[in-house]
């Protein structure tokens, strides 16, 4: 008995081509929803303050006009307060780094003794605290204020991050490790020489996470830093807002300051979320990777 020409096993049903459809549909509601913002943001931070104002921005500057950021390119201050946010953020990640891959491979084995109150009090650091008066007296006693530790050492190690590379490095196959010691390697050099050079996506997600955390942290230092000369950029831009030194450091005229009213905020916006945009398209394949290896093995 003839029959017909059976399907493909690869060919789509009708019912995937729609989940295809509906899903792309989808996808391409949230980038929108997503993405307009930003546009946004940037069109206002170009457009004239009378455009502004009548609310006649949408995806493109009207009346482009360059006068807010003239007033903050032009100020001394915001490229002193640019370069300690560099500096703040270099070395809070290079030390939460170093902290958290050594304390997440220490983590990851499982026979060790005291690894469950390890565990249990890294924790329980998610859910409690010391309150912020007590971390003031703490940072202040120890001579920290005034100087980058009082930003990177509190923030140190995020827990989040130390339990996405905890599970990744359990899922590293432990026959590496073995042959590794049989050959004659120490503990630290299967870390250096086996373990990290496996780790290159969950690294590079890791000090992601971390530097877009402190390039965008402003608490710390507006808390532990009375000095203007040590601000970093997030401060500066927070009191550009805030009115504080719009005027008295730039010399700006009326019509100046009546512009970066207007759209300094859009300005602040994108002077401090820039860099951070620059840096993730080279690190985007990682990030990725790193995430579902780290949190869903297992």
């Amino acid at each position: 008995m003839s029959r017909g020409p059976r399907k493909s096993v690869t060919e789509p049903t009708r019912g995937y081509r729609v989940f295809q459809g509906v899903n792309g549909v989808i996808l391409t509601l949230v980038v929108i929803v997503t993405l307009y913002p930003f546009v946004n943001i940037i069109a206002r931070s170009f457009s004239g303050e009378r455009q502004i104002r009548a609310g006649e921005v949408t995806l493109w500057p009207k009346g482009f006009n360059l006068t807010t950021y003239k007033i903050v390119f032009e100020d001394d201050a915001f490229w002193r307060s640019y370069g300690n946010t560099v500096l703040y953020t270099v070395v809070s990640t290079v030390i939460a780094m170093t902290l958290t891959t050594i304390y997440a491979y220490v983590l990851s084995k499982r026979e060790l003794r005291g690894r469950g109150l390890l565990i249990g009090i890294a924790v329980f650091t998610m859910f409690f605290s010391g309150g912020l008066i007590p971390n003031y007296v703490l940072i202040t006693s120890l001579g920290l204020k005034n100087s980058v530790w009082a930003i990177a050492l509190p923030n140190a190690i995020s827990v989040f991050n130390l339990l996405v590379m905890k599970a990744f490095f359990e899922n590293m196959p432990k026959d590496l490790e073995e042959a590794a010691q049989i050959d004659g390697l120490s503990t630290y050099g299967i870390l250096w020489r086996i373990v990290l050079p496996l780790s290159k996506a969950v690294i590079a997600t890791m000090v992601l996470f971390y530097s877009v955390s402190f390039w965008n942290s402003w608490f710390s230092a507006f808390l532990y830093m009375d000095r203007t000369e040590l601000m970093p950029v997030t401060v500066y831009l927070r009191n550009l807002i805030a009115g504080a030194t719009t005027g008295s450091n730039s010399g700006a005229g009326l019509d100046q300051l009546s512009q970066a009213a207007a759209n300094i905020q859009s300005v602040t916006i994108v002077l401090t979320a820039l860099p951070i945009l620059a840096v993730y398209p080279f690190v985007q394949r990682y990030f990725v990777s790193g995430v579902m290896l780290g949190a869903v093995k297992g």
